[in-house]
């Protein structure tokens, strides 16, 4: 069988490893940048009367209008620009790379970064190229971003705002040189939004090739799997052509539908995880052995100076944490730990598991 799979699967796709989601059963989870507190009980209940009168018989709505509707009137969006949702952001990426890939046009993006954004590049069939960061500090190297678009004439560049995983911002006046240099579509993937008062939002229409996306995930629903990407209605109507037929299920519709008339009730809890993100990074701060790097996002990444971040991991794990390891993921990220921003109560067992391990 392995002869026929060598033969058949094509090699870029050969050399990849699949994404890989760690087992997080009994440890306290801090891995994946979720929001970390439940829906309160009178939520659930409306929730699950909700589902109960949900036709699961019957396809979803294909455009899924209620969540648009909720999304336009809790995020600000104007009516002036289109809308489409996808299953998360990573099936928006897919949809763009399908609009407007083809044999050798290119994705354009920052390294370290979203690893989506070359995932779905080498699954199109696009040639990805990575801009690195800046060694002190992940700052963004504008002249060395703006001779790559130059030099390989992007039809795709994406920009994290905030930067996963650094968690970091780029300046406002850096990413409007981007826009308005870049050959192609400029994607601001701002999955972070609720941690942060940046946005390009409200700056939709100002340049024709600019898009923004988002998830529901950080704010509190990453369950339901749905992202948005919001821009001029031309480039909406084209993007939409590569969507799959009812791709934002019946539940999903639902239960964002309901989420987002209570958009409150998030802003509070988000609210909440920027006030502990504050005390987190003081303490992690504070920490001989730690250098903790400011975050605009509801992570923080830090890096174990004297080193030994897989032991680091694994002692963790083994009282009981679960945080990403990035060592080895890039150069940049080398003896570098990720840290979700969760409930008080895990963050201080996180800092006594991480103390009692260094």
């Amino acid at each position: 069988m392995q002869d026929l799979i060598d033969r058949l699967v094509r090699p870029e796709i050969l050399a990849l490893h699949a994404y890989h989601v760690p087992e997080a059963a009994g440890l306290i989870k801090l891995d994946a940048m979720e929001n970390p507190y439940p829906w309160p009980a009178e939520l659930q209940a409306q929730w699950l009367d909700l589902l109960q009168a949900t036709d699961i018989n019957r396809y979803p709505h294909p455009q899924a209008p209620g969540v648009q509707a909720a999304l336009r009137e809790a995020m600000g969006i104007s009516d002036d620009m289109g809308l489409i949702l996808g299953n998360g952001s990573d099936e928006l990426i897919q949809m763009l790379a399908m609009t407007v890939g083809g044999p050798g046009r290119k994705v354009l993006s920052l390294d370290p970064g979203f690893v989506m954004y070359r995932m779905i590049a080498v699954f199109t069939g696009m040639d990805y190229v990575g801009v690195p960061l800046r060694p002190d500090g992940f700052g963004l190297d504008l002249p060395a971003f703006l001779e790559a678009m130059d030099r390989e004439q992007p039809v795709l560049t994406y920009i994290a705002y905030p930067n996963n995983p650094t968690g970091n911002l780029f300046p406002a006046d850096e990413i409007i040189q981007i826009i308005e240099a870049a050959p192609g579509l400029v994607i601001l993937d701002e999955a972070y939004a609720p941690f942060t008062d940046a946005s390009f939002l409200s700056r939709l229409g100002h340049w024709p090739n600019l898009l923004v996306m988002r998830t529901v995930s950080k704010m509190g629903l990453a369950g339901l799997r749905l992202g948005y990407l919001a821009g001029p209605k031309g480039w909406i109507e084209q993007v939409d052509k590569t969507r799959l037929p009812y791709n934002i299920n019946a539940l999903t519709q639902a239960s964002a539908a309901l989420a987002l008339r209570h958009h409150a009730l998030f802003d509070a809890q988000t609210a909440a995880i920027r006030s502990e993100r504050s005390r987190l990074f003081a303490a992690l701060a504070g920490m001989d052995g730690v250098l903790a790097y400011p975050s605009e996002a509801n992570f923080i990444l830090l890096r174990l100076t004297a080193g030994g971040a897989d032991r680091a991991f694994a002692g963790l794990r083994a009282r009981g944490v679960l945080v990403k390891n990035l060592h080895g993921a890039h150069p940049l990220l080398s003896d570098c730990l990720r840290v979700t921003v969760g409930r008080p109560e895990e963050d201080d067992a996180f800092l006594a598991a991480l103390a009692d391990t260094l």
